[in-house]
């Protein structure tokens, strides 16, 4: 793993129910907490970064139901958003604030050198004041150096939610063949991008294959092939054990396709340099819970990852060190706000010995719940 893409910490201030947070962010960073604690507007904050960076903030703005709705309780509450991600031996600076029309105008963008890493370390003057969009790429193809690393560090990140297992879920419709570049966040591609590894990268794909039968023992491989009537379009098929129909991902439970979404994802021969991901257990078996602990585990050696969960039988498969607990605490008088607080091991040394992580988590030892 290249440590230069390693995101060490981040500051946000002012975004959804986060009014103040600095955390140190290491390989496994597994979120807990109850529902409406902050978890997901975490998570949601790479996906707002991505948004800004691909000139896309006044669409994102927009389906989130304005400014107003993205300011940590309004703007009466909170002036402005600041972001700011450090990945040595680089910063990522952005201040956005509230404009007419309920949007947001990004009034300072930087991408800057930190000065401890280089006797001779320079930061880049202000990139984005007062503008409705970010001008970081823009200012990366012209200016290369720190800006270009930037832009390609925070563009590998990538934000994934299987949730979607309806009939009109992307994954279970006809995809693009050569949409193949990256494994896409609702895994609408799956069909391409597997058939891609089944070519290109065959011991990959054999791996995915070997560890999706440990949950689906009937599930003998994948039918892949182009579309016999569009040969630029391809469905997920798949064939099981006891015959040789061809079964399409309409024919799979909700929780055997997640699987199958999580599987590629964290086994796939090139991956993005910070994965995140929203309770990756819905609808997961017990045994397929175990299993993803490890795939979660063993991408964190590769890359970086972020879960958030709710499932105690989850928590149990990591230690303390990679747990970070999310609660929602009202301060000084002011609204409830999100707190993140990662564990120790030693604090719960004593603990340990009787009892699991997940066992404190539901007695409220470690905190996380209501």
């Amino acid at each position: 793993m290249d440590k230069q893409h390693l995101l060490r910490s981040i500051e946000v201030s002012g975004f959804r129910s986060i009014r103040d947070l600095k955390l140190s962010v290491s390989s496994l960073n597994v979120l807990i907490g109850q529902n409406g604690a902050g978890k997901s507007n975490f998570i949601e904050l790479f996906r707002f970064l991505n948004e800004i960076i691909n000139q896309r903030l006044q669409v994102y703005t927009g389906v989130k139901n304005g400014a107003e709705k993205l300011l940590h309780y309004g703007s009466k509450e909170t002036k402005e958003i600041k972001i700011n991600l450090h990945f040595p031996p680089n910063h990522y600076y952005i201040t956005l604030i509230p404009a007419g029309e309920d949007r947001l105008l990004i009034e300072d963008e930087k991408a800057f050198y930190d000065t401890s890493w280089y006797a001779n370390a320079y930061s880049y003057k202000t990139i984005t004041s007062g503008s409705s969009e970010s001008k970081l790429q823009q200012y990366a193809k012209a200016n290369q150096g720190i800006s270009q690393y930037v832009v390609n560090v925070l563009s590998s990140w990538r934000v994934y939610h299987f949730h979607d297992t309806s009939a009109e879920a992307p994954v279970k419709k006809l995809a693009d063949l050569n949409d193949v570049t990256y494994l896409r966040p609702d895994a609408g591609n799956l069909a391409a991008f597997l058939y891609y590894l089944q070519q290109k990268s065959p011991l990959h794909y054999d791996r995915i294959v070997s560890t999706i039968q440990l949950v689906l023992p009937f599930f003998k491989d994948f039918a892949l092939r182009p579309n016999p009537y569009n040969e630029q379009k391809i469905l997920l098929e798949w064939q099981d054990t006891g015959s040789d129909m061809r079964f399409n991902a309409g024919d799979l439970s909700d929780g055997s396709l997640r699987f199958i979404c999580l599987a590629t994802l964290l086994l796939q021969p090139n991956l993005p340099s910070l994965i995140l991901l929203d309770e990756p257990e819905l609808g997961l078996h017990p045994t397929a819970l175990a299993l993803l602990a490890g795939l979660l585990k063993k991408a964190a050696s590769r890359t970086q990852v972020i879960v958030s969960t709710q499932s105690v039988n989850l928590v149990n498969a990591f230690s303390p060190d990679d747990i970070i607990v999310v609660d929602r605490e009202n301060a000084d008088g002011r609204p409830g706000s999100s707190t993140f607080r990662r564990l120790q091991t030693e604090e719960l040394a004593t603990w340990l010995t009787e009892y699991s992580l997940g066992d404190l988590w539901e007695k409220n030892v470690i905190g996380g719940t209501p």
